[in-house]
């Protein structure tokens, strides 16, 4: 991608996601992702309701009358996004790919993320850790990721999710709120999740493209897997192979959302074709 085009596609989803963020999920974001606890703030006279466990017994003694320590929400955050940039985002047949709805969501939480004080780090994977970046603050860390995200080219197309887990586990110590963002194309990471989940505040984004669920009847077409290169011809016309795909991917649908459930992860699912904002808000008011 040549400089100027890539200056142009990071503006417009600049504008795009940061205005989203600012008018529809500050709020939300707030309300569904918690700061790391309580901190004090200050002290003040006792009133009648107070709860009396917040005594500072120290203070009354000084002055020979109750006052009580106030605290409030330690709001301070660190967010990551784990994003899948392996071969298979490179799809879509409708309104974009599916990489390309990848970097909005991770846009749209990234300024969400920045509007609350946040830190954001990101992690773009496929069957290795392709690119870490460590959480920072900032518009400018922010527009960085966009760019990481939109012109990144990663070495290998393969998927391996439980090694991004492992990977995120390891070097992100302190607790967090986290996304996986993947058509999660792969399998044996229910274990992975779980002790993610365990450390940290997990969330999972799945995307897909409706041609994912459903083949079209158009006669013979060559089709290819975009992570192993293997290729073949499928009779479209047939009706027995439009609904062995059709049952494959209900069967995949079910073990993904399995292994989340299993793992105690919240997660929306996310077509190239939906309106992402509305599967944002849906996760957070579980959350909420």
């Amino acid at each position: 991608m040549e400089a100027s085009d890539l200056i142009k596609k990071v503006r417009k989803i600049e504008i795009k996601t940061r205005g989203l963020s600012k008018n529809i999920f500050a709020g939300e974001y707030h309300t569904a992702f918690k700061g790391r606890g309580m901190t004090f703030s200050e002290v003040r006279e006792y009133q009648y309701g107070d709860d009396i466990r917040n005594i500072d017994w120290n203070v009354t003694a000084r002055f020979n009358r109750p006052y009580i320590k106030v605290f409030e929400e330690e709001r301070e955050m660190t967010m990551m996004l784990l994003v899948d940039v392996s071969g298979s985002g490179d799809f879509g047949t409708d309104v974009q790919m599916k990489r390309e709805l990848m970097t909005e969501m991770a846009a749209t939480l990234a300024f969400s993320a920045i509007q609350n004080n946040d830190k954001i780090g990101v992690i773009l994977f496929s069957d290795r850790i392709e690119k870490f970046i460590p959480p920072q603050k900032g518009k400018k860390h922010v527009l960085y990721i966009i760019r990481e995200l939109l012109g990144f080219e990663p070495q290998s197309r393969s998927t391996d999710i439980t090694g991004a887990l492992q990977y995120f586990t390891n070097v992100i110590k302190k607790r967090c709120t986290a996304f996986v963002i993947s058509d999660f194309m792969d399998s044996n990471y229910e274990k992975a999740m779980i002790i993610a989940n365990r450390k940290h505040d997990m969330a999972a984004l799945h995307i897909y493209d409706r041609r994912e669920t459903q083949l079209p009847s158009i006669g013979l077409v060559k089709v290819k897997d975009a992570e192993t290169g293997a290729s073949m011809w499928v009779d479209t016309s047939d009706k027995g192979v439009r609904r062995a795909y059709e049952e494959n991917w209900r069967k995949r649908q079910d073990e993904i959302k399995q292994i989340l459930n299993k793992s105690g992860v919240d997660s929306v699912s996310v077509s190239t074709s939906d309106d992402y904002v509305k599967a944002l808000l849906k996760l957070f008011s579980y959350r909420s």
